[in-house]
């Protein structure tokens, strides 16, 4: 068994999900990432594992990078067979793995729109359902959801809105299901635009001077990073977060109350 926390990492092969993947594992924990080598809808991610260990090697770090479906029950459950096998428990959990082709509803044909909430919401759902039951038997765990400011409604994204939007209640509903087995549920929500990942990339086909024109930016003085992400998520897996729990936090420019600051 490791005698480091273990926490699995959906979409935590490329962008986003590969800094939360590389400063958990600084931070100390045993990482398991998975995600899809080949590109998604309105994502330029791809061949990102050997990349992943090859660094994650370098720096002698405990990261185990594999490819699954999150969408796929059957793929998530030979990830957690995977995890149990080679780390002997699992502390924790970051719902990551996300698409967001953009379109309003009549631009959005419906098998796009059940691919959208196929990995956005019934990913979450089976990586939660499927790692709860090992939390119990623990005495207690994590989630982390990665929500967006869409969550709240935006133009041009009705069906990753309508999904992000979803993701909030489905944390809400399964902190308090799981609130007396000791398992916090929180969700962290990127913000302020030009935020460099597989996703933003894609929308504007690569372009960063496109991501980065529109972006409101942060308190900071600059756009969000995804290691700015990474350790929120780091914090509200810590043992510093230990009651918290139901809770959304905000990293960026906040994005839940519909803001835009002008630049």
């Amino acid at each position: 068994m490791s005698d480091k926390p273990v926490v699995i990492v959906t979409g935590g092969t490329y962008g986003l999900g590969r800094d939360i993947s590389l400063t958990l594992a600084r931070r100390g924990w045993s990482v398991v990432a998975f995600g899809l080598e080949s590109r998604q809808a309105s994502s330029l991610a791809e061949n990102a594992i050997p990349h992943l260990m090859a660094e994650a090697e370098n720096d002698g770090l405990s990261i185990l990078a594999v490819e699954a479906d999150v969408s796929k029950e059957s793929e998530v459950a030979r990830v957690i067979s995977t995890t149990i096998e080679r780390f002997g428990r699992i502390d924790a959990l970051v719902n990551n793995a996300a698409i967001g082709p953009l379109g309003t509803i009549l631009d959005t044909s419906p098998e796009l729109w059940d691919q959208i909430v196929d990995v956005n919401l019934k990913g979450p759902y089976l990586a939660s359902r499927a790692v709860i039951p090992h939390f119990i038997s623990q005495g207690g765990g994590s989630i982390v959801n990665v929500g967006s400011g869409s969550g709240w409604g935006k133009p041009n994204m009705a069906a990753y809105a309508t999904t992000k939007g979803g993701l909030l209640a489905f944390s809400a509903a399964t902190a308090l299901d799981f609130f007396h087995k000791r398992i916090r549920v929180n969700t962290v929500i990127p913000g302020g635009g030009g935020i460099v990942a597989g996703m933003s990339l894609g929308r504007v086909d690569g372009d960063i001077n496109r991501l980065k024109e529109k972006a409101v930016g942060t308190v900071a003085g600059r756009a969000t990073t995804g290691k700015d992400l990474a350790l929120a998520v780091a914090f509200l897996l810590s043992e510093d977060a230990e009651v918290i729990s139901g809770t959304v936090l905000d990293v960026g420019c906040f994005a839940h109350q519909g803001s835009s600051v002008p630049l």
